[in-house]
């Protein structure tokens, strides 16, 4: 089954889940009110702020190469090290090297969608590395056998009986649906990863050019754990991550748990300029940053898309999606979903086999409209099958079709000609549709608009 199939077999599924709709919108519900309210209380004009976060992510567009180069330098001098890699499997290839010569047997990961993009849980996996997801929502996912569901909220999908049935089996606990009591339990199995993992493996929020440092903002302590407690910590980060100056977190930081959570601030808000110094008395005595292309290049090298590099990963246009909403995270399967990866997915993995995705999409501007950086989503996701067709990427029947309905639906003429035949048609398919079909097929109108038209206005 192709990604297409795929996405159209799962989309009917999930549509039709009475029960996984209701999940969604209490948890989107939820969120919509706190973002609200957390708007009119962090910013005096939402929209003024907005406007200068687009033009600082647009100053680091125009000078990301030397940004990136500066980062390198700053952060190198504190003795940490800086890795390029140009792809997934040169990225993996790295945290394999590292492994191999630490002799690590076990790591412990923060969430990151990074890692998720370049499969990262799949190869450790594969050289019989013990790995644990230290987030929750990542842990139980995890457990699971699953993928992130959202770029934020992972489990977003699990109720909490499903996820306490979930610790029952894979964790040993006795059954409770007590929220407390499930953290409490996830937290005393990571407790024992966090001092015995050989290597802590995290994301980045921001990497900082001025000060060569990265920043990672999360709500549990377990990031801050994961890069602390082992002795080698790996940081991986899209190279648009980037920003010019470390003022520019008193608008970001806040700007993302806003659109993200709907918070004031996250819990917890980690900079990080090296490993452990002479002078400190904790920290990973090896740190190494690896900096990741894999396509982002190719979307920079493009004027029309090139500014979707600005997403600051925060998840806000997923939740404002009604096909998101509908057809939920799975269904996309890919790393990113909802509007945001419907736009990159096909620039990082291939027009050809992802180019469906930018179909999923009502062209309603919702996305578009509580982006936080300007991102013009929806004409973007326009642009994507603009290009499709233009790359010869696009279905061969989805384009034979258009074709044959763009010649008829231009000509007067042959519309009211087939009009019979149609009338004849609809009867003969009606019995082999299933009963939901039937019910959304409309009755065809005794008259066109158009004879209908023509008759009103010579009766004036």
């Amino acid at each position: 089954m192709n990604n297409y199939s795929h996405f159209l077999k799962e989309a009917k599924t999930m549509a039709a889940n009475e029960t996984h709709r209701l999940k969604i919108k209490k948890a989107i519900t939820s969120y919509e009110t706190q973002v609200a309210a957390m708007k009119k209380q962090q910013f005096s004009d939402w929209r003024e702020a907005r406007d200068v976060a687009t033009g600082i992510k647009n100053e680091v567009l125009e000078n990301l190469p030397d940004l990136l180069q500066q980062f390198e330098e700053k952060l190198t001098s504190r003795g940490a090290k800086v890795l390029w890699a140009e792809n997934a499997e040169q990225a993996r290839n790295y945290i394999g090297e590292i492994i191999a010569r630490h002799n690590a047997r076990k790591v412990v990961k923060s969430k990151s969608m990074t890692t998720e993009e370049i499969e990262l849980n799949e190869y450790l996996e594969k050289l019989g590395i013990e790995n644990w997801e230290s987030d929750l929502g990542e842990l139980i996912v995890q457990l699971a056998g699953e993928k992130p569901y959202h770029i934020v909220t992972p489990a977003m999908h699990k109720s909490k009986s499903e996820i306490a049935s979930l610790f029952v089996e894979k964790l040993g606990i006795e059954y409770t649906e007590n929220a407390e009591e499930l953290t409490m339990a996830a937290r005393a199995h990571l407790r024992k990863a966090f001092v015995t993992a050989d290597i802590g493996i995290t994301g980045a929020n921001f990497i900082i050019a001025d000060e060569g440092a990265i920043v990672m903002t999360e709500n549990e302590g377990n990031g801050r754990l994961g890069m602390a407690c082992p002795k080698v910590h790996i940081a991986i980060a899209g190279i648009e991550k980037m920003l010019p100056r470390l003022a520019d977190l008193s608008l970001f930081l806040p700007l993302l748990s806003t659109s993200g959570t709907g918070q004031q601030l996250t819990g917890y808000n980690s900079f990080v300029r090296g490993p452990q110094s002479a002078t400190e008395p904790d920290g990973p005595e090896e740190m190494i940053v690896i900096l990741l292309d894999n396509g982002r290049s190719g979307i920079y090298r493009q004027e029309k898309f090139q500014h979707v590099l600005r997403c600051i990963r925060c998840g806000a246009c997923l939740n404002a999606c009604p096909v998101f909403r509908t057809v939920g995270g799975h269904t996309y399967a890919t790393t990113y979903q909802g509007p945001i990866g419907s736009i990159i997915t096909p620039q990082l993995r291939g027009m050809g086999e992802w180019q469906h995705l930018a179909h999923a999409c009502s062209l309603c501007g919702a996305c578009t409209e509580v982006c936080p950086v300007g991102i013009d989503l929806h004409h973007l996701l326009l642009e994507t099958r603009w290009q499709a067709e233009q790359e010869d990427a696009a279905s061969k029947k989805w384009h034979f079709a258009i074709q044959m309905w763009s010649k008829v639906i231009t000509k007067r003429k042959m519309v009211d000609a087939l009009r019979p035949l149609l009338k004849l048609f609809i009867p003969v398919v009606k019995p082999f549709m299933s009963a939901n079909q039937q019910k959304r097929l409309p009755e065809m109108a005794k008259k066109s608009f158009a004879q209908m038209w023509e008759k009103n206005e010579f009766s004036r």
